[in-house]
């Protein structure tokens, strides 16, 4: 898939969660699999788990990665994140762009279900595009500490599209044994 076309916020996201061929990443809010499509690209035996709620995009997204769903790389489910189960330490990266319910609500329920998900030293990724500026601060000022409260070391990222628009990501990793905190 050429980056021609897909939003900019995406591959900057897909840019920052870097899977390596063999991780195994959770994306949430997968929409049509655009960005599923860039991750899976970066895949050799790992794999890629996308959920959204919306059953319409979730039939896109398998349909626009249809090879890679053949191929035993990617599943495509639809489910809410609070309704998602998964086992612990499936996943070593997690991924949400522009999933609002991280800084809308308390989103204490989920983070804790995200932390029991990763692997020790996985990394969460969630990234934003806001309409404005402003909302940058807001954002960050709401996300990091809750990750923080949940024993994530959080780091905030920034950037800027080509025609100036804000990008912001709240990156946090699982301590693991060696107490590795930095993603990778």
């Amino acid at each position: 898939m050429t980056r021609k076309g897909i939003p900019e916020r995406l591959t900057w996201a897909v840019d920052l969660l870097d899977p390596a061929p063999g991780d195994r990443v959770l994306e949430i809010g997968c929409g049509r699999g655009v960005a599923a499509a860039l991750i899976c690209a970066r895949l050799t035996t790992g794999t890629l788990v996308a959920v959204d709620r919306s059953a319409t995009a979730v039939e896109a997204a398998r349909r626009r990665n249809a090879e890679e769903v053949a191929a035993g790389r990617a599943e495509f489910r639809t489910a809410a994140l609070e309704a998602a189960r998964f086992a612990d330490g499936s996943f070593d990266k997690v991924l949400a762009v522009d999933v609002n319910l991280f800084w809308v609500r308390s989103p204490d329920h989920e983070v804790t279900a995200l932390r029991h998900w990763l692997t020790p030293g996985g990394a969460l990724f969630l990234c934003w595009q806001p309409p404005d500026a402003r909302r940058v601060g807001e954002i960050t000022g709401k996300v990091a500490p809750v990750l923080t409260a949940h024993g994530l070391a959080t780091d905030v990222r920034t950037g800027r599209t080509a025609t100036g628009g804000s990008l912001v990501a709240v990156t946090a990793v699982k301590p693991s044994a060696t107490g590795r905190t930095a993603p990778r």
